[in-house]
């Protein structure tokens, strides 16, 4: 038990390094016991409210009740045009688009506020808002400071010792994402967890789990290497249970670029 202690000691030591992004599913009622707190993050229920009152009032006619009319354009799921960023968003609201189909709306600062954030809420007044940054800023941190690229891969560039992102921003909400950089813990899948595998032949493998049924479990090593092994041939097969990093240190401008890019991955 020491030694299964101390392997998992320097799987979460590891990871520390590098902004780890497991994939996850679901996001409620998140606890942060990190740098930052969620709020800094996200928009209030308040502007999602205020925003809900704006769309039915002024939108709504145009892009219809779930934004979905305009040819395109489906608002409530991140489908847009021209829009990457939340500043794009208030660029468009408030100059108008489409050589004037769309017309410039004089909305106040709050106001506009609203409209992101009903539109990153899902359309749902009690949903969660997350703030999109820029995706070219997103894009430096995610290949400088934040280290990600020291494990993912994206689009055929990188190591494999964590899971694919090249088409992340198809897959998973803003949300998610934000989630797997404040809250690790409760974001990581079982099957991104670390593993350690002990044959019958004394011999240990480190690594992560790729697929795993009744009777074998595939993984990719700390090599980098694809195995395959019998259940039957294990003598001992643990999971870890600790998350593989901690919440990430970045600012909270810098998480809303980094969700910012991770969006615009979307495979090739």
């Amino acid at each position: 038990m020491k030694y299964l202690q101390s392997f998992f000691g320097v799987i979460v030591n590891f990871s520390r390094r590098y902004m780890f992004l497991v994939i996850a599913l679901g996001v409620s009622n998140i606890q942060i016991v990190g740098a930052q707190e969620l709020g800094d993050h996200q928009y209030t229920s308040e502007a999602i409210e205020r925003g809900s009152r704006i769309y039915s009032r002024e939108c709504a006619l145009c892009h219809g009740p779930q934004g979905d009319i305009v040819d395109g354009v489906n608002l409530r799921v991140g489908i847009f045009k021209n829009v990457r960023s939340d500043d794009d968003l208030r660029t468009v609201v408030s100059q108008g688009a489409g050589q004037g189909q769309m017309p410039a709306f004089g909305l106040n600062a709050a106001d506009l506020d609203g409209i992101v954030a009903f539109i990153r809420a899902g359309f749902d007044p009690d949903g969660v808002a997350v703030r999109i940054g820029d995706p070219a800023r997103g894009r430096v941190i995610f290949e400088g400071k934040g280290e990600c690229v020291s494990c993912h891969r994206v689009n055929g560039i990188g190591p494999r010792t964590a899971p694919d992102l090249s088409e992340i921003g198809a897959v998973r909400t803003p949300s998610v994402l934000q989630q797997n950089l404040l809250d690790p813990s409760a974001a990581i899948l079982p099957i991104n967890r670390p593993v350690r595998l002990v044959t019958l032949t004394e011999e240990t493998v480190l690594g992560r789990r790729l697929n795993e049924d009744t009777y074998t479990v595939q993984v990719i090593d700390s090599d980098e290497r694809l195995r395959s092994f019998r259940k039957s041939d294990l003598a001992t097969y643990e999971i870890s249970m600790q998350p593989s990093k901690e919440p990430t240190s970045l600012s909270g401008e810098e998480v809303a670029d980094v969700v910012g890019y991770l969006l615009t991955l979307r495979g090739q």
